[in-house]
């Protein structure tokens, strides 16, 4: 339930950086004129009406797999986190400070010169565990090591909320080891796919040759990793699979997981990651860790020190010499994401620096662009739309009382946090040198794991984000029943203090609705007022619920993003069900906030109705490469960008209405075919 450049999960308000435009290129506040193609006509294909000139005007940079309003925020936002990590890298700064910490981890990414110097060095030590290993027990031993380091392999490990108990934390399995972004991408059989995982192969080769194997012994170690992990793939659920948080709840003592993974040494496994013993713990997919436990005790030793090796490269890759970066980009970036040029290494550097000390630099990047008074717009509007919801709940057709109710207090108890945290994150155990890039990188995540490990036995951190301050992300928690804006979306395109109620209300009110509804979607509404995994509904109300829904899935299913590539409706439920509800809720609070200060003139020739969608659609621009898009198809809960403009407006009455969408209107679905939910 979070936000990414093409899909959105939510967004905010009110928060500009030094009120700077966008770009050079949009001076004007509100929606852009430049950006329409007025060739096009709205009730056909909205996405281009409101963007078609856009598109013409900017194509995707080389360095870039797709580009849009996000991408352009964030291209804006990273260039004031590189002056700011700039300042800090030259900053004479007291040992163990935030500058000294930021500065000297940014400064150590950007010297080339001791990176190839170290070479492999600072990756023998977790080489020679691997070599070492002599038994099953070894194994779990260096898996516990690898994890530590920051190294993906085997299946993922985490500590969070209990989804019944939201309250307590509890350690908690999930199925994990892939290469490749999730298990169909084994599995499908056709030419396409097929051509795909024999390039994934032959990358895998290339990175053995680059720690020194001749290339038939690259080759042949690329095919065991390639057997290993199909089959891990073939045991892990499906990405719509996942989606259902009933089914990913497995509770078991460890002498239970003991009893499904009995080949696995657990207790050693835990004991290197230095977990406590337990009384319970979340095993999410029970069936990939029977299969987990079968592979340990099977596959020879020596084919999963070739997997771990391969891990290892593959998930520091950045940290070591050039010509594995560029190796990595070459199948990552290039085959699967269709980038035509790799990113800058500043760029990469920052990345890293905001992955490792997120919090550390949140605290540099507010103190230069937060607005207090901004904070105070945002809680106004997200007042607004709470209230046009709770009208909407109020007044369902299709739901009893008795669930009314329950929907009622959950949307009451809603959390709200708005630009940084209120508490900050402690970094002082985490030590950062200026000569040791990949080192830092390891100690960086050696902190977070334990960070996150130290939770076990601890009251529940309410006042914990997700997200830092300074990412263009926002998004609802289920198990926390809150909705976050970080400081870095509240800018425009999404929210621009200039611009006239209707284009914000289309761009950050129905991205603060989206957050809401998705406390309602398929999935949040699977969570009861306190974040609890409960069932709040009637058996009727279900009913009622899921007729709706399964219109959106099928609605969905028939958009074709590519030649032969159809969006997955029930991938995208949750996320379609929020675009559509965000977007009723938020034209409703609009209409509110017209009673109240008086409903304005047309503008620019458009009607104040007409500028609330021009606005959602135009924060919507966008366009990726044919190979982002299919990857996001096949792996992203979101919908393109385009079906999440014109798909949900093609179910709306108030959308037809102002722009006179009549009968034979591609954007005006046909009654019976069209959900109407929250």
């Amino acid at each position: 339930m979070k936000l990414t450049a093409a899909p959105l999960s939510g967004l905010a308000l009110a928060l500009v950086l030094s009120n700077t435009p966008l770009s050079a290129q949009e001076p004007r506040h509100g929606i852009q004129p430049a950006n329409l193609d007025l060739a096009v006509k709205p009730c056909e294909d909205f996405f281009r009406y409101a963007n078609g000139e856009w598109l013409k005007r900017n194509p995707i940079p080389a360095d870039q797999t797709s580009w849009g309003a996000f991408n352009e925020l964030h291209e804006n936002n990273r260039k004031l986190l590189r002056s700011l990590l700039e300042e800090a890298r030259d900053a004479k700064a007291p040992k163990g400070s935030a500058l000294q910490k930021v500065g000297d981890f940014y400064a150590s990414g950007l010297d080339e010169a001791a990176i190839e110097k170290a070479g492999l060095k600072p990756i023998q030590p977790l080489m020679k565990h691997i070599e070492e290993m002599r038994s099953t027990e070894d194994l779990a031993k260096v898996l516990a090591v690898l994890q530590l380091q920051g190294v993906s392999a085997g299946f993922n490990f985490s500590v969070d909320q209990d989804d019944k108990e939201s309250t307590r934390y509890i350690a908690q399995l999930a199925q994990g080891g892939l290469g490749l972004p999730e298990r169909d991408y084994y599995t499908r059989t056709d030419a396409k796919s097929q051509e795909l995982l024999a390039k994934y192969q032959a990358h895998v080769a290339a990175m053995f040759q680059l720690l020194g194997e001749t290339e038939a012994t690259a080759k042949a170690h690329a095919q065991a990793v390639l057997k290993l992990e199909s089959g891990l793939a073939r045991a892990s659920k499906t990405q719509v699979e996942l989606r259902n948080p009933v089914a990913m709840y497995h509770k078991m003592s460890p002498a239970e997981l003991k009893s499904v993974a009995p080949a696995f040494p657990w207790s050693a496994y835990f004991q290197g990651i230095g977990m406590k013993e337990q009384t319970e713990l979340l095993v999410r997919q029970p069936d990939f860790f029977k299969e987990f436990s079968k592979t340990a005790q099977d596959v020879p030793l020596a084919e999963w020190k070739t997997y771990l090796r391969w891990h290892v490269v593959r998930s520091l890759s950045g940290g070591l010499p050039d010509r594995f970066g560029q190796a990595s980009f070459d199948f990552y970036g290039r085959t699967l994401n269709g980038a035509k040029q790799r990113q800058e290494r500043w760029k990469r550097v920052q990345a890293a620096t905001d992955g490792v000390l997120g919090e550390l630099v949140g605290q540099l990047y507010v103190a230069k662009v937060f607005s207090p008074e901004s904070k105070t717009k945002m809680v106004e509007l997200v007042g607004n739309l709470k209230a046009a919801l709770r009208e909407r709940i109020q007044g369902l057709d299709w739901m009893g009382a008795e669930t009314k109710l329950q929907a009622l207090r959950k949307l009451e108890s809603f959390g709200l946090k708005i630009g940084y945290p209120d508490k900050w994150r402690d970094y002082s155990s985490l030590e950062i040198t200026r000569d040791a890039y990949l080192g830092n990188v390891m100690a960086g995540a050696r902190f977070e794991f334990k960070r996150n490990l130290a939770k076990l036995g601890q009251p529940l951190d309410r006042s914990e984000w997700g997200m830092t301050p300074q990412m263009v992300n926002a998004y609802y928690s289920p198990t926390m029943n809150e909705i976050v804006f970080p400081a870095a979306i509240l800018q425009p395109p999404f929210f621009d203090p200039k611009a006239d109620d209707a284009v914000n209300y289309g761009a950050i009110g129905m991205v603060i609705g989206h957050e809401m509804t998705h406390g309602f979607d398929d999935e949040g509404c699977q969570f009861d007022a306190q974040g609890n995994l409960k069932n709040w509904w009637t058996e009727a109300d279900q009913k009622a619920y899921a007729s709706k829904t399964d219109l959106v899935v099928k609605q969905y299913d028939a958009y074709e993003a590519l030649p032969g590539l159809h969006v997955n409706g029930k991938l995208t439920l949750g996320e379609n069900i929020a675009d559509l509800g965000g977007l009723k809720v938020a034209f409703e609070a609009l209409k509110k906030q017209w009673a109240k200060v008086g409903k304005p003139a047309p503008l620019d020739g458009f009607s104040p109705e007409q500028r609330f969608f021009l606005g959602y659609a135009q924060s919507w621009r966008y366009h990726g490469r044919d190979e982002a898009v299919r990857l996001r198809v096949q792996t992203d809960p979101h919908s393109p960008a385009q079906f999440r403009v014109n798909g949900p407006l093609s179910d709306l009455p108030e959308f037809h209405q102002a722009f006179g969408c009549g009968e034979g209107s591609p954007l005006l679905r046909a009654e019976k075919d069209r959900p109407t939910i929250w």
